[in-house]
């Protein structure tokens, strides 16, 4: 008998002198298959730790029952959250998951596509890094008949579903809790605008400023473009440096915000009381900084599952259905940062 782990069901019939057949309908539970040959069969696949050969298995039957997912970086809180409500969701209907990390550079999520497409996945999951903008390497997976879906970053122009939480309300609502803590000159480090969700935010911090009966001035909008602190604090420093009247920031993710930290605490200018400062994502260290950064939470496990389940509703359906937006809500968490009333 072959070693542990790579026993096949003709070495199981062979010790048994049955047949191949009689093996395969014993291990599936098939009628007809008496007690005692159904004990012997699953005794000895047991004793050899007998497991079904998953490649010969998926040629057969067109399925892997894998899911492939493509995400900007696994560091990250948020995307940490997402994976977990993916698997949740993909493993109780039996599915694996096969992560891919493009670390934000487009070449890389090529490459990511084109093993998970090589592996032979069902379907593929993407949040798309802040490079990309040329669609061609996702397209083709879409012409292939592979079913994709979009999470937190939309893509425009493809016909593929996505999940999404609303940015513009997300972005709105923190910039009204900054103008309702009496800020009236406040910065928006922005992330890149080539990304739907950068745009999206900088349309809820306008809106929220004409609302409110305050001019918007570009200067005091700031691409962050790789949403670094380093880039973010650098970004500060400078515009703390030429004077101009700063007494709010509203930055587009928790790492561009502690950067406006930062740049203050150097600066000598007190948080909130001279400059309030709120996030974007609620990173899991937002409540352990000094002072504890407000933000704007997104319910990254509900993405990662309604994701999934979108994903295996088409792979289970036989016709390709019209494509879908599910877009979820944030919510504003009030910390130190930000909150005037305690300080």
């Amino acid at each position: 008998m072959k070693k542990s782990g790579q026993v096949t069901i003709k070495d199981i019939a062979k010790e048994l002198n049955i047949s191949c057949s009689t093996v395969s309908r014993a291990l599936k539970d098939f009628p007809g298959i008496s007690p005692a040959t159904k004990k012997a069969v699953i005794e000895l696949a047991d004793k050899y730790n007998y497991r079904p050969n998953a490649i010969a298995l998926s040629l057969r039957n067109q399925k892997t029952n894998i899911i492939g997912v493509v995400i900007p970086e696994t560091v990250h809180f948020f995307f940490s959250t997402v994976i977990s409500g993916i698997e949740d969701a993909a493993m109780k209907e039996g599915y694996n998951v096969m992560i891919c990390q493009s670390n934000e550079n487009y070449d890389r999520e090529g490459d990511c596509i084109d093993a998970l497409m090589s592996a032979r996945v069902d379907g593929v999951l993407v949040c798309i890094s802040r490079e990309t903008s040329d669609l061609a390497h996702l397209q083709k997976v879409v012409n292939d008949g592979t079913p994709m879906v979009f999470f937190d970053r939309l893509v425009e122009g493809m016909n593929a579903s996505s999940v999404i939480v609303d940015d513009y309300q997300g972005a709105y609502d923190a910039v009204e809790h900054l103008i309702h803590q009496n800020c009236k000159n406040i910065v928006h480090l922005s992330g890149p605008e080539n990304l739907i969700i950068g745009r999206k935010r900088i349309e809820g911090y306008s809106s929220a400023l004409e609302d409110n009966n305050m001019p918007i001035r570009p200067e005091y909008i700031v691409e962050c473009r790789n949403g670094t602190q380093e880039e973010a604090e650098a970004a500060m420093d400078k515009l703390i440096a030429s004077g101009m009247p700063i007494d709010g920031v509203f930055a587009s993710n928790d790492m561009a915000a502690i950067g406006a930290l930062m740049a203050a605490r150097k600066a000598g200018i007190k948080v909130p009381e001279d400059m309030a400062i709120i996030g974007y994502s609620d990173w899991q260290f937002s409540r352990m900084v000094e002072p504890a950064l407000s933000s704007v939470s997104q319910p990254g496990y509900e993405i990662g599952k309604e994701a999934a389940n979108l994903m295996l509703q088409e792979i289970n359906q036989k016709e390709k259905q019209k494509s879908q937006i599910k877009i979820l809500d944030t919510e504003v968490i009030v910390r130190a940062s930000s909150n005037r009333n305690s300080a």
